[in-house]
């Protein structure tokens, strides 16, 4: 693994997961193990956590051949968080009752990807870094700014169009930014309440300080449709913005505020 030192801070870029997961720092105090550990952190999520390896713990949990209690301290440390997921949302997000690549219907990949970045964010803090963004497929967190005055400025693509931005959000971190879509992966999410993949919505961006649930919360809104906006709206601290299938747009009132006024959808 080789991080690039790019003009006052370090840039990388690593393949794991089945995404690319890029990271940019700005701070040039920043040393290049910081980068080291992150990207050996992402691959052990990886290999734990992974659907898709048959000898993940995982896949074995799923297989009912590894009891959780039996399982070590992250996972069940993400399975407590999933389950308070699956309280606030009445059931609409439930790891436990949804088709999983192994074949099995277990699988908490709705949360493991922004917790593992969320993490991420917090051992490059740990080495000092203060001003940073990491995009894993597009679910983004970012802390302080890009340089002295501006916010960052994060594009959220078209769901009908990979060449075009549907929106841009501006912030300053902590800021975390994800987005539920079927445009990547086809219809993977599913509604457990309702056993049926979702289609009321294009795309659910939703906006919030921390990944963890800044993720978990874009697939419950684009599982619940336009219902979601409500749903959102009572969760302190997270807004959203989403695309209907008829490329309608909805916002919550707070999501105003990361928004400019030239940014549209198109």
């Amino acid at each position: 693994m080789t991080a690039g030192r790019v003009t006052g801070g370090l840039h990388h870029v690593e393949h794991v997961m089945g995404m690319a997961v890029s990271i940019d720092v700005r701070d040039p105090e920043c040393p290049v193990e910081a980068i080291v550990e992150v990207v050996e952190w992402l691959h052990d999520v990886d290999s734990t956590f992974s659907p898709y390896l048959a000898d993940s713990p995982i896949s074995a949990i799923g297989r009912g051949e590894l009891a959780i209690r039996d399982a070590d301290a992250q996972i069940r440390e993400v399975l407590s968080l999933c389950e308070t997921v699956r309280e606030l949302s009445y059931g609409v997000f439930d790891v436990f009752r949804v088709p999983a690549p192994n074949s099995t219907m277990f699988d908490p990949s709705g949360l493991v990807k922004g917790w593992s970045i969320e993490r991420s964010a917090h051992i490059l803090e740990r080495h000092g870094a203060r001003r940073f963004i990491i995009n894993a497929g597009g679910d983004i967190v970012v802390r302080g700014r890009p340089d002295s005055t501006a916010p960052w400025r994060i594009g959220i693509r078209h769901p009908r169009d990979p060449e075009a931005l549907a929106l841009v959000v501006h912030g300053i971190g902590p800021l975390a930014v994800a987005t539920s879509a079927t445009y990547e992966r086809g219809d993977h999410i599913v509604n457990p309440v309702t056993g049926r993949s979702p289609h009321e919505l294009l795309s659910a961006t939703v906006v919030g300080p921390d990944l963890t649930m800044t993720d978990a919360f874009a697939t419950v809104v684009f599982a619940m449709g336009l219902g979601g906006l409500d749903w959102i709206e009572e969760q302190a601290g997270y807004d959203a913005y989403l695309i209907t299938a008829d490329e309608l747009t909805y916002r919550t009132a707070g999501f105003t505020r990361y928004l400019q006024a030239s940014t549209s959808l198109g």
